[in-house]
């Protein structure tokens, strides 16, 4: 059973704002587009590892490992991929729990996109 995370994010850090996004821990599917706009898919796991911030870790053809966070409807990740490079995502929340965003990696130029679908 998914277990809802980071879902009082603002108030634990006094942010105040807009009505709070839900985040579930568990098994997303992935869909996203490369920097060169060629398709991967896969799936993601999201886990709680505090109050106020999580891991995450991709299964895509390749595996990368990152920290995230909730703030209002946004939910962002640092990772790592498993050769060693840095990158960065930033998703928005939508209603249903499915999380749209775009990603970079750090020295190359442009940026590819990703949705998280809960499983």
């Amino acid at each position: 059973m998914k277990n809802m995370i980071l879902i009082c994010l603002a108030a634990i850090l006094g942010m105040g704002g807009a009505a709070q996004a839900d985040v579930v821990t568990g098994t997303y599917t992935v869909e996203g587009t490369n920097l060169d706009g060629s398709r991967y898919g896969g799936t993601a796991r999201i886990e709680l590892s505090s109050e106020t911030t999580c891991h995450i870790h991709w299964s895509t053809g390749s595996e990368s490992d990152g920290i995230c966070m909730l703030y209002d409807n946004a939910f962002a990740a640092g990772y790592v991929f498993e050769t060693g490079g840095v990158g960065l995502v930033v998703y928005q929340v939508m209603e249903d729990g499915t999380l749209e965003g775009a990603w970079t990696i750090d020295g190359q130029s442009g940026s590819g996109t990703e949705t998280l679908t809960p499983q």
